[in-house]
């Protein structure tokens, strides 16, 4: 009997002993190609030698010292790098560091509460986001989630969030419209709440800028941002992008945002940013939020024990020098190109894929019942979750998700391939799946 308090207490799950580039071993010996990065985090593989030498040798130096006395070289060079490659618009800005997304959310939402504070404008307390989404998993972070299955067992405990749909062309897009309107259609639902509640009142909008596990790798249209930050601008409202899953590199970009000529006034950032050598996530503050508050109360009402931890923050900067210095976002968009083409081969007319979507390595394929209704699976199927046994039983990981569709029913199945995958291991990662879903659904 395990004594870990793992997802599952009763499933039996492989112990893994080691990883070779983008593959996994258990202890018996079985490979599996890691074609999701555990959930978009392993960009580099699983044994980069110059993230492990970095972590290493930092360890070997210095592990902690408290942040509210001291800072460090990783943590300060990490941030002079973030800020001089985030989206143009973002000014100098500065960045803090956390453990996780979901503590980047939490941190993001006090952040945007603050420079409203500091600035006199105490009524701004109301938080829009999207739905379908998912932006973590503590209290705060999941109450501004717009995933109903997830957010269900604890509603009760939830802060009251105000939710607009998000950008899904498959389900919400009308007959003979236009990519472009429905961008500025499903925008516009933003000022529509905005003005519903009282611009006063208003915080922050929240939204990833590739939607990620809640509607699987779902883009927004050409337009749908610039309209976003727009009506940001207008109402004195902050826009928060959460960069946590589609970030630092996923999408062909080291920020998703740049492919959307915006800037955010709060980026959350994680999962890529240590791909997964060490815990690390970060909360980007643009020039304009940190200027609020220098010229106020000049502190920062957010602490936790373990910000800007110099083991995580070298191993973090040892993740960009190997994206930058290897063009491993050259690569991204390469082998997104590949990945694209051949799912769309392989699944594009298949009886039981009704969509295929993404961008860079950063792909799905939602599952359907029935293609000419768009119909889901009945939720108890668990059809997504039945993929990604059958692909790991031939020896491959995907991510599996419900939802989609409904908030509960809608299956699609996720993949994030590490950066450095070979054309080779692409073309097994669709082939794989494939066979997976012909045996599920067949």
């Amino acid at each position: 009997m395990s004594h870990v308090l793992r997802r599952s207490l009763t499933a039996v799950q492989p112990s893994i002993v080691g990883g070779e580039g983008a593959y996994l071993i258990d202890d018996e010996g079985k490979r599996y190609l890691d074609a999701c990065g555990g959930a978009a985090v392993s960009s580099l593989g699983h044994d980069n030698a110059a993230v492990r030498k970095a972590i290493c040798d930092q360890v070997n130096t210095l592990a902690f010292a408290h942040t509210g006395l001291f800072t460090n070289q990783w943590a300060e060079e990490l941030s002079d790098f973030l800020v001089a490659h985030a989206p143009a618009g973002t000014g100098e800005g500065r960045v803090m560091y956390l453990g996780s997304g979901s503590e980047a959310m939490e941190a993001a939402l006090k952040l945007a509460r603050q420079y409203h504070v500091e600035r006199g404008e105490t009524g701004r307390a109301h938080i829009i986001a999207r739905a379908p989404s998912y932006h973590g998993n503590t209290l705060g972070a999941l109450a501004v989630s717009g995933h109903a299955g997830r957010r269900a067992p604890f509603a009760p405990l939830l802060i009251e969030t105000q939710h607009i749909d998000a950008t899904y062309n498959y389900r919400l897009q009308l007959d003979g419209e236009s990519d472009a309107d429905f961008g500025l259609r499903m925008a516009n639902q933003l000022e529509e709440k905005i003005q519903e509640l009282g611009p006063e009142t208003v915080c922050a909008f929240v939204a990833e800028p590739v939607v990620g596990a809640s509607l699987g790798t779902q883009p927004a249209p050409v337009g749908y941002f610039k309209r976003i930050r727009e009506i940001c601008d207008t109402y004195g409202v902050l826009y928060i992008a959460d960069e946590v899953m589609c970030g630092m590199g996923r999408t062909g970009t080291l920020f998703a945002l740049e492919q959307e000529g915006i800037c955010a006034d709060i980026t959350t950032m994680a999962k890529g940013l240590g791909a997964g050598y060490q815990p690390i996530a970060a909360v980007m503050a643009s020039q304009k939020v940190c200027d609020a508050i220098i010229a106020g109360s000049g502190k920062l009402w957010n602490g936790h024990t373990y910000m800007s931890h110099a083991v995580a923050t070298a191993g973090a900067m040892a993740v960009m020098r190997e994206i930058e210095t290897h063009d491993l976002l050259g690569s991204v968009r390469r082998l997104g190109s590949q990945l694209e083409a051949s799912l769309r081969a392989r699944l594009g007319q298949h009886a039981h894929v009704g969509d295929i979507r993404g961008r860079g390595l950063f792909w799905t394929t939602e599952l359907v019942a029935d293609r000419a209704t768009k119909a889901p699976f009945d939720v108890s199927r668990n059809i997504a979750g039945k993929v990604q046994q059958a692909a790991m039983e031939a020896g491959m990981i995907c991510y599996p998700a419900q939802g989609c569709a409904d908030g509960t029913a809608g299956d699609h199945v996720l993949l994030a391939p590490c950066f450095t995958s070979t054309p080779e291991e692409i073309d097994i990662i669709v082939d794989k799946l494939a066979n997976a879903i012909d045996l599920v659904t067949g």
